[in-house]
């Protein structure tokens, strides 16, 4: 048996490699049904983090979870569910997407001092399910996006004071 070697973080390196063309926009700009869900990623401080990527995944304006292999893919018409943004300089994000016909938008957060990525969920205004209610009533919130005039805001905050509920999955560590 080896030694146990000590973990590295998820990030910087990956703003380099894993960015690609159209991986935020899951449909195009111009989309009739198009919505953009946007936003910041912030650390501890309130600072913005200028290197962080996110991945979302969600269902369809029917509520049904795309089954279309290649969501790299990014064709003008077929709707993979999946796409990737990374932050700007002041750390802000950027989806073109549709609503989904299910209450949530999965999420995965990569970013610099993380040791694993980070899993939350982006409910829509006004919605709720089982997990949302689970949540303590103070905290539910960090969970929710707002309508605004540019669409749906939903800021990331890593730690401290309005720290976004994380989800811990079965077998990831």
């Amino acid at each position: 048996m080896s030694a146990a070697t000590p973990g590295q973080t998820v990030g910087p390196f990956y703003g380099y490699a894993l960015p690609f063309d159209g991986g935020p926009d899951l449909v195009p700009k111009g989309h009739p049904d198009a919505i953009r869900l946007h936003g910041e990623v912030l650390d501890g401080s309130g600072a913005p983090v200028p290197d962080a990527l996110l991945e979302i995944w969600q269902a369809d304006r029917d509520g049904t979870v795309p089954r279309v292999g290649g969501s790299l893919h990014r064709d003008g018409y077929t709707f993979t569910g999946w796409g990737r943004a990374g932050t700007d300089n002041a750390g802000r994000y950027s989806f073109t997407t549709v609503t989904p016909g299910a209450p949530f938008i999965a999420m995965t957060v990569f970013a610099r001092g993380l040791m694993n990525r980070l899993f939350t969920r982006v409910y829509l205004p006004g919605a709720s399910d089982p997990f949302l209610l689970s949540v303590p009533p103070d905290r539910r919130d960090t969970l929710v996006a707002v309508k605004d005039s540019d669409g749906l805001r939903f800021d990331v905050v890593l730690q401290g004071d309005g720290e976004t509920v994380f989800i811990a999955y079965p077998g990831h560590s």
